[in-house]
């Protein structure tokens, strides 16, 4: 495609998942609709016209909105009218005629799936216009790990990140402020790939927080959880500093293992600067 910003590659994707979850959707919405349009018809069908042209005109008025799954089908009848009341006479001629039309709705299931099938697409666009540097294949797998990404910055949006409580005027400062919330964001990253890593390479699992079962992958953050309320205790005397971690649990000692040394010592340089700051 051929666009303002340059020349991007379009991908049109649709997985058999995709079509069934949104057949089923499109079902569960049809049966209602099919529901509703025989109300509105019959309703229909209890009105009189004084001529033919008028009834053929409520009718192409009554199927503004129909979808296109759905199959109408219709049929005109006449009826002769007679002046003043009761039962004409044997002999008595009609002085005119009244229009009305019946009708019967009914559910096209290829056009269902069809309805379906363009409901399950999505595109994918890139700029990287050669198949050669990156795939078909690799550019929807990229596209499918977006969810990793944006849960990440949701994590920087979250209020206990506090990143809304700093504010700054200047642009360089401005600039400072993302590159430490991308750092952050890196090393929450990192520390989370490296924790399932290790629970799957050495068949270990640890706790979910919120479901209170064992699991191998979790999140980060229901991770650090685990922390809170951990303290460092420092005693100083005049020849030297003991530090002591309070309330280290056997579960603490296990992830920070997974972990490995560079990442315990980065969290307990954590807890002393949190320390200090308060």
């Amino acid at each position: 495609m051929d666009l303002p910003q340059g020349k991007e590659r379009w991908l049109v994707v649709r997985s058999r998942d995709g079509v069934s979850q949104a057949l089923k959707s499109a079902r569960k919405h049809a049966d209602k609709q099919v529901e509703t349009w025989s109300k509105k018809l019959w309703h229909m069908s209890t009105r009189d016209f004084g001529c033919e042209e008028d009834a053929k005109q409520a009718w192409e008025q009554s199927l503004k909105g129909l979808p296109e799954w759905l199959e109408v089908s219709c049929e005109g009848k006449s009826r002769a009218v007679f002046e003043g009341r009761g039962r004409p006479a044997r002999d008595a001629q009609p002085t005119g005629k009244r229009w009305s039309i019946t009708a019967s709705v009914s559910l096209n299931e290829s056009k269902l799936l069809a309805y379906a099938q363009r409901k399950a697409c999505f595109l994918i666009a890139s700029n990287v216009l050669s198949e050669d540097r990156l795939s078909n294949d690799e550019l929807i797998t990229l596209y499918l790990e977006q969810g990793g990404v944006e849960r990440g910055f949701r994590f920087l949006k979250d209020p206990l990140f506090l990143a809304s409580s700093v504010f700054v005027k200047k642009p360089e400062r401005i600039v400072a402020l993302s590159l430490i919330m991308v750092l952050s964001l890196l090393v929450y990253r990192l520390a989370e790939h490296r924790l399932r890593e290790q629970l799957v390479e050495l068949g270990q699992t640890i706790p979910n927080p919120r479901q209170q079962a064992d699991r191998q992958t979790h999140h980060a953050a229901l991770v650090f959880q685990c922390f809170e309320g951990i303290e460092l205790l420092q005693i100083r005397t005049q020849t030297d500093t003991q530090s002591l971690v309070l309330r280290l649990q056997p579960l603490h000692k296990q992830i920070l293992s997974l972990l490995g040394p560079a990442s315990q010592q980065f969290y307990f340089f954590l807890i002393e600067t949190a320390e200090c700051g308060s």
